[in-house]
């Protein structure tokens, strides 16, 4: 066994137990090397490099002196590692300690785990080690489960770090801004749930408990924006893994809060108490984790031209509490703009010809904003790469979906769904997919997939048509004449 600055403690130790009374007498700081655990835990995930820090000892003098105990060659002059051998070598190391977490060790162990090996991460690091577990085959939802436990072990090290800042106007000041009204919120969760249990305060629980509930869907397009937006610039990066994680917790927020809605719409003010304290810690987690992980990752990795793209589709999603401070870029003004507006006279004119008749663009645009559904297609790479843009979208959509493979426009939870329906089309056995469901507002919507072949039979996408049918499902009788409802009696022209 060659012993370099790379060589593992913990596989020292294991080899050559008495190796810890070498140690020690070599540097009195490695006493602590006596205690089991902090073998089970500092030794673990260090290298000699790391060991010698930890001393504060030359490296050489400690290859040297382990190498001659045991009767190892040992390198004579320790390479420096590279950049990227470094990069890999703290990857490794966050690694193994978050699979350690998810095998049972404590969080205090894993703590002292990270002290030792690295001592600090960057929000890039901490992405890149997630996105790898991923591929290494850990699901999703395991990580998602853990996902608390997780920050808390870089908890330390995250707090130390210098919060970002951004102009106003810009999505991150944006997100910033809104992140103090869902700490706020937060906050008067645990409040009421304390109120929830005084008899004496009913009324004054139920006229804040309804106006908290009201702030639910602030929330909603806070997380909206992040999974419209957010993350298909994160997956223009390699980065996808994080994401699916961060969104899965949405979702489980999302639940949260529709329980806490439906115990207040019963009268149920024993589970409303009992559910908000759980509800608010996520919503202040998942605050933290945007500020200290997500926020930090996007500053570094975004080009000033991706923000404005990322800014020009959160206007169409729309805002919370408030809206950006300012437009973005400065010098553009305002960056809210009509999606999908034709402003190209040229395009009006000039007409494409289609199997039946022949449209402009303007004529095409306009068909597809006025239909009664919403459509996406899909292609046959699986890629996003139109939805129409109707007035009252039963499903939010941003110009940040196209280009986007589709498995990463739903939530981990439906990603198998998505999948199956890909490969039914894909391999021919499936030409529909259908669903229907109630949506939170009582309206009855319907979702077909329809696969898309050409002439030859070669699969070429799929569709998304989805339709509000609550109004046609109260449909009775007939009706042969004429008869105006109320509405408006004639549409703008502009769609």
């Amino acid at each position: 066994m060659n012993i370099t600055p790379d060589t593992s403690l913990h596989e020292l130790l294991r080899a050559h137990p008495g190796l810890v009374d070498v140690l020690v007498r070599l540097n009195p700081r490695f006493a602590l090397l006596r205690n089991p655990v902090a073998r089970a835990t500092l030794a673990r995930a260090a290298s000699l490099r790391r060991v010698a820090e930890m001393g504060g000892m030359p490296l050489e003098e400690l290859v040297h002196a382990v190498a001659s105990a045991i009767g190892s060659p040992a390198t004579a002059a320790p390479q420096p590692s590279t950049a990227e051998d470094e990069r890999e070598r703290r990857l490794r190391a966050l690694r193994d300690i978050i699979r350690s977490l998810h095998e049972g060790t404590d969080l205090a162990a894993a703590r002292a785990r990270f002290a030792a090996a690295l001592g600090d991460a960057s929000a890039e690091e901490i992405a890149a080690m997630e996105q790898q577990l991923i591929q290494e085959g850990l699901p999703v939802a395991e990580i998602q489960r853990l996902c608390d436990v997780h920050v808390g072990a870089f908890r330390e090290a995250l707090d130390r770090h210098a919060s970002i800042s951004a102009p106003p106007g810009h999505p991150i000041h944006t997100m910033t801004a809104e992140n103090r009204h869902i700490e706020r919120l937060a906050n008067e969760l645990r409040e009421l749930a304390q109120l929830a249990a005084d008899p004496a305060a009913a009324e004054a629980f139920d006229q804040r408990a309804r106006a908290a509930a009201d702030a639910f869907r602030h929330v909603d397009l806070h997380y909206q924006r992040k999974e419209n937006q957010w993350f298909p610039m994160l997956e223009r990066h390699g980065i996808t893994g994080p994401s699916q994680v961060m969104w899965g917790v949405h979702d489980e927020i999302r639940a949260a809060l529709r329980a806490l809605r439906a115990a207040l719409e019963r009268g149920d003010r024993a589970a409303w108490a009992a559910q908000a304290p759980s509800a608010a810690h996520a919503l202040a987690e998942m605050v933290y984790k945007e500020e200290k992980i997500l926020f930090p990752m996007t500053q570094a990795m975004l080009t000033e031209a991706e923000w404005a793209e990322v800014r020009r589709g959160e206007d169409v999603l729309g805002y919370g509490w408030e809206l950006p401070a300012a437009p973005w870029p400065p010098e553009s003004g305002s960056s809210v703009s009509t999606p999908g507006a034709v402003t190209d006279a040229a395009h009006a004119e000039s007409r494409i010809a289609l199997d039946v008749g022949e449209l402009s663009r303007d004529q095409i645009n306009l068909i597809f904003r006025h239909l009664p559904i919403e459509i996406s297609f899909v292609d046959e790479q699986d890629e996003v790469r139109y939805y129409s843009e109707t007035p009252h979208r039963v499903f939010p959509r941003s110009p940040g979906v196209i280009g986007r493979k589709v498995q990463n426009c739903h939530p981990p939870k439906s990603l198998a769904m998505v999948q199956e329906i890909l490969d039914e089309f894909r391999a021919g056995r499936r030409e529909l997919a259908e669903f229907w469901m109630q949506n939170r507002e009582g309206r009855f919507i319907h979702i077909r997939y329809f696969a898309l072949r050409d002439s030859a039979g070669t699969y070429r996408g799929c569709i998304e048509v989805t339709q509000d049918i609550t109004d046609i499902r109260r449909l009775e009788g007939e009706r042969r004449l004429l008869q105006w409802d109320s509405g408006p009696t004639s549409t703008s022209s502009s769609g």
